[in-house]
């Protein structure tokens, strides 16, 4: 008898396998879905600002202000991410979920055709994973089109059924929405500028580089004296209409023959520099360097660090201590 009731469990015990098997290969395409969102989440939360502009840049400030849109957005990605990593792969979450990954695919893909047909930069790609990641316009959809896709429609099968914890699950992820939209809001005060740019103590500044191929330009070649002994160097924006103020505690310093020397990094025209020559006659070193490579830099302007031997060693929020003294005295 107990060999008959054996023999008679197999087939079904052999079919339960299959099944057990496709229900984690599910979840574990949702769980790769929601960690990938919950990574990009950290990366524009720490930065919200870039990514404003970012929505800006897209066309995408419609109805609201771009900065509750990313509130928003950084709200849903938060929630979605968490639900997927609990398995909470229900209908009402995964459609959500599908809209979200098409409409990335829409804007990387079209990101990459206006490349290709020379309306865009080159280099500018979606800021779905914020400053943190250089990515071309090909590279990003690429990367967006392999790391989602395959986890969303794993996501799709062998959803689980109703469970006793579906109530605590949505709560959780809830919380984690509204968190993560929270902890945005107040991110622009705290000092992440480290975190959530590339330029931190230790970042050689043979690392800081722009654009493809031969079209690719690094912060060394755009200011060669930087790259030996020691420097303070500013990252400015000198179509801010409080740039007038800096300059003049930048000129202070300059002009006391302080050490180590100064350079200030700015983006601008070439009217723009003749302008600056007329009304503020600096007695600064000052550098133009494109947006491309400066903007992955900073969170707020102006933001400066101290190099020495072409590797940065500490960085500030604002001027560095040394001029914003001088400027004070």
């Amino acid at each position: 008898m107990a060999v008959a009731s054996i023999s008679s469990s197999t087939p079904a015990a052999a079919a339960a396998r299959p099944r057990r098997g496709l229900a984690v290969a599910a979840y574990l395409g949702g769980a790769l879905l929601g960690g990938v969102l919950l990574v990009a989440v950290w990366a524009k939360a720490i930065d919200p600002g870039a990514f404003v502009e970012q929505i800006r840049s897209e066309g995408l400030e419609i109805l609201l202000p771009a900065r509750a849109i990313a509130l928003l957005v950084l709200a849903l990605e938060a929630g979605l991410g968490v639900a997927l990593l609990l398995n909470l792969r229900r209908r009402p979450v995964l459609l959500v979920a599908t809209a979200l990954v098409l409409f990335f695919l829409f804007l990387t893909g079209r990101a990459w055709w206006r490349a290709e047909q020379g309306i865009a930069a080159p280099t500018s790609a979606c800021g779905c994973f914020g400053n943190l990641v250089e990515r071309t316009p090909r590279q990003a959809f690429l990367s967006d089109l392999f790391l989602l896709l395959p986890g969303l429609g794993l996501a799709w099968l062998a959803r689980p059924g109703a469970a006793a914890q579906l109530g605590a699950r949505t709560l959780v992820s809830g919380a984690a929405a509204g968190g993560a939209a929270l902890f945005a809001a107040l991110a622009p005060g705290l000092p992440l500028d480290d975190l959530a740019t590339r330029l931190s103590p230790g970042v050689e500044l043979t690392s800081i580089c722009a654009g493809v191929d031969a079209d690719r330009v690094c912060l060394t070649h755009l200011v060669p004296a930087v790259a030996a002994g020691s420097h303070l160097v500013v990252l400015a924006d000198v179509r801010d209409p409080g740039f007038a103020a800096t300059a003049e505690a930048l000129d202070a310093y300059a002009a006391r023959g302080a050490e180590p020397p100064l350079a200030v990094l700015a983006d601008f025209t070439a009217d723009e520099h003749r302008t600056l020559l007329w009304t503020l006659a600096p007695a600064f070193d000052l550098h133009e360097v494109p947006a491309a490579m400066l903007r992955p830099l900073y969170r707020t302007l102006p933001r400066s660090f101290r190099v020495e031997e072409g590797r940065v060693t500490e960085t500030w929020a604002g001027l560095p201590p040394e001029v914003a003294q001088g400027a004070g005295g």
